[in-house]
């Protein structure tokens, strides 16, 4: 895609979905209205950059359509001493986004390859190869954990990574229905609140343990 074409069609993206979809938080709309999604695609992808869709990025995972994106940092109200846990890197676009607007950013990402596109396409990205459900005690107490995906639950070692009063932002499966939940942690536990019903893609390693029936 031409430089022209992609700013014109990033202009159109953020007037057309964010703005429409309430999204007002300035930083948000300029970073998004700014940073080419399509850097983040793999080849023969960028074309669906800036569709209000998810777009596959290989190996089963998927890039989160723009409003979700959106709707996840607004939710969160990012703020420049928050120290940030990034689940679920994929190629490292919610961890542009964030990358030099927050004190301290770690990411997790389960899939080599998309590990090392993120750290390509992130100058100076810390990130941490390993389970998604584990997240990552490396910098923990978090005060802001973002799961940049849907999950069926949120893993008890996860909610020990959140500082007393950090928020949380992450997708929810309910069977076919997606949306999307914020919970801040009071006393050692985490309330997750549903606040969009929304297309956000499922991250591995979630899911509820399923019973066997004779």
């Amino acid at each position: 895609m031409q430089s022209a074409q992609s700013e014109t069609t990033r202009r159109h993206m953020v007037d057309s979905q964010l703005r429409t979809n309430g999204i007002t938080t300035a930083w948000i709309v300029k970073a998004m209205g700014e940073l080419p999604r399509e850097n983040f695609l793999p080849a023969g992808k960028e074309a669906f950059a800036y569709l209000d869709r998810s777009v596959p990025l290989g190996n089963g995972r998927m890039l989160n359509p723009p409003l979700a994106t959106a709707e996840m940092l607004q939710a969160a109200d990012v703020a420049e001493d928050d120290n940030v846990l990034l689940i679920g890197a994929g190629t490292g676009y919610m961890a542009a986004l964030l990358s030099g607007r927050v004190r301290q950013l770690v990411a997790v990402e389960s899939d080599a390859e998309l590990a090392a596109a993120a750290r390509a396409n992130v100058a100076g990205l810390d990130l941490v190869e390993g389970e998604l459900n584990l997240g990552t005690k490396k910098g923990a107490p978090y005060s802001l954990i973002i799961i940049d995906g849907a999950i069926e639950q949120l893993p008890a070692i996860i909610e020990e990574q959140l500082a007393g009063r950090g928020r949380i932002v992450t997708g929810r499966a309910d069977g076919p229905v997606r949306r999307l939940a914020i919970g801040t942690k009071y006393g050692g536990q985490v309330a997750l609140r549903p606040f969009a019903d929304i297309e956000v893609a499922a991250l591995p390693g979630f899911e509820h343990a399923r019973e066997f029936v004779f």
